[in-house]
């Protein structure tokens, strides 16, 4: 099974991660790394091929959770990422303002029903963690749940939920591997700019991504505690520098072709009463 082995942008297990000391942009000796770009498109061919005994296989599922600042690039990395599987084995969620119905349950149930089947990889664009992230730094977002009395353990509580959660998805097949996509301020900065000076992407851009900016530091204190949180050796979170996109992509190819060379899947071998009906099947095929 999964188990995160050591990585320059992993998340450390013993709380002692900081937002502060992890690149947002990669330094000039990994840029400098010769024939990186052209080995992007061959870990998107073998994460195609992964894929395809993934499926197969059927006995694994790998949920690929995606979290950032806003304009950070979830969007174009899944997109970039994935373009060499098939369309048919990946399920991709986006989460947005929760519906009155998903308010009224707990905060881990509106991504449950859309967790891979075993044979998919799942790819949730902002998650379950956001009920710890926007919900903490925007207290009114909890406010609006129909909840008993708020205890003032909540936050600590609800790690030990997502944790326990994540340790139980493990357990039941589903590899879980948390991406945090770590964009610095004056680069969200000049892409935020760049939708709204660029027709083509004004469509992206939302009034709160500004008011966003001005609860900065919160969101970064909060994402820092909640890494630190919940990091786990069989669950972890990786904090990829997202200044650079072409980087950014190619760390998270590799990521997840590491997590399925650890799995055992495989096409499987054809039972031998099958196999014994091969050349009938091929005689009979062969007729006219």
């Amino acid at each position: 099974m999964f188990k995160a082995r050591p990585h320059p942008f992993l998340v450390p297990f013993d709380g002692s991660f900081r937002i502060a000391d992890a690149p947002t942009r990669p330094n000039d000796k990994l840029l400098a790394k010769v024939g990186w770009q052209n080995n992007f498109e061959e870990l998107k061919t073998k994460l195609g091929l992964w894929q395809h005994k993934l499926h197969a296989d059927g006995r694994y599922a790998l949920l690929l959770v995606f979290q950032a600042m806003d304009a950070a690039g979830k969007d174009s990395t899944i997109r970039h990422v994935l373009t060499g599987v098939n369309p048919a084995g990946v399920r991709v969620t986006s989460f947005g303002r929760p519906s009155q119905a998903e308010l009224s349950q707990d905060f881990l149930w509106r991504t449950v029903a859309h967790l891979p089947q075993r044979g998919e990889i799942g790819v949730f664009n902002r998650s379950y963690y956001e009920e710890v992230l926007a919900v903490r730094v925007r207290p009114g977002l909890l406010a609006a749940r129909r909840m008993p009395p708020i205890a003032p353990d909540v936050w600590t509580a609800r790690f030990r939920s997502i944790v326990d959660h994540e340790r139980h998805l493990e357990k039941e097949g589903t590899v879980v591997l948390k991406l945090l996509l770590n964009v610095s301020k004056q680069e969200q900065r000049r892409r935020l700019l760049r939708r709204i000076e660029k027709p083509n992407k004004r469509w992206k851009f939302e009034p709160s991504d500004v008011a966003d900016r001005e609860l900065w530091d919160s969101y970064i204190a909060a994402y820092e505690e909640c890494l630190n949180a919940t990091s786990r050796k069989r669950a972890p979170w990786y904090a990829i520098p997202a200044d650079n996109k072409p980087f950014m992509r190619w760390q998270v190819a590799r990521l997840i072709i590491d997590a399925f060379e650890q799995l055992d899947v495989d096409f499987p071998s054809v039972r031998p009463e099958v196999e014994d009906k091969f050349a009938e099947a091929k005689a009979m095929l062969g007729k006219k």
